[in-house]
């Protein structure tokens, strides 16, 4: 199906977006929130007879010590990486640096290991799994509730389609995996309304500072990408492109 095509973006309306005046648009009365419409779900769910993989658990992690200073001090773009493979605990550490979730409040609100404009998170995390001690490549997706992954699917020759979706950046697909997020708009959108688009680029930063730093921990690297061919992303990863897109990647691996 051919998709309509969006509006054109001037540098002005960019400009717009960057700064704050979008609230004074918003009819706040006119929020699903506002409207007391139920809040879409924190976590997408896994789908029916899907293979869920319980991760190892917080307190069975041996992550060395890491001086924060640091870490922010070392912290940069790595694109080389080691052909080692990555121990699940390590991953599952990563995960939880990125989106885990500390507390649940009620059913529309989740404490996480990232700040996120009203509570909401709006991400889901994929990931394309390379070489990961104890997981088979693949697609899979974080359920951070459950601190588990969901098997999306096999995808045959997965690092091809990876480099592809990421416009030929070949390191997308030469770690031990990289880490897709995708956005659900509708999530921040029944508190913000048309105010979203800002906080949600905002959270995306967050998230993958934070995942730079954990990486630190583990004598791992990644590197941050925003250039990617939106189709191929969202076809690689199964979603309609509208209500759920690719928004960031980031290929991890040893250093």
């Amino acid at each position: 199906m051919k998709r309509a095509a969006p509006p054109s973006i001037t540098r002005e309306s960019g400009r717009h977006f960057l700064t704050d005046r979008i609230r004074r648009e918003v009819d706040w009365r006119g929020t699903p929130q506002a409207r007391g419409v139920a809040p879409p779900p924190v976590q997408k769910p896994a789908p029916d007879g899907a293979t869920l993989i319980p991760l190892p658990p917080r307190k069975s992690w041996q992550i060395p010590p890491c001086d924060l200073l640091d870490a922010m001090a070392h912290r940069e773009s790595r694109r080389r990486f080691r052909s080692e493979p990555l121990p699940l605990a390590e991953l599952a550490f990563l995960l939880w640096s990125v989106q885990g979730v500390r507390a649940r409040l009620h059913e529309a609100a989740v404490l996480r290991t990232v700040p996120s404009a009203g509570c909401r998170h709006p991400f889901e995390t994929y990931l394309a799994a390379l070489n990961i001690e104890g997981l088979s490549p693949a697609l899979y997706r974080y359920l951070p509730l459950d601190h588990a992954l969901v098997l999306e699917r096999d995808v045959p020759d997965l690092p091809s389609r990876l480099a592809e979706a990421a416009r030929g950046q070949r390191f997308a697909a030469q770690g031990a995996v990289t880490f897709i997020w995708t956005a659900l708009p509708a999530r921040t959108e029944w508190r913000y309304a048309e105010a979203s688009a800002k906080v949600i680029a905002l959270d995306a930063g967050h998230l993958c500072q934070n995942l730079y730093l954990a990486c630190e921990a583990i004598s791992a690297g990644t590197c941050a990408i925003a250039a990617y061919d939106q189709d191929l992303t969202d076809a690689l990863l199964d979603v309609d492109g509208t209500e759920e897109f690719a928004v960031y990647l980031a290929p991890v691996g040893k250093v």
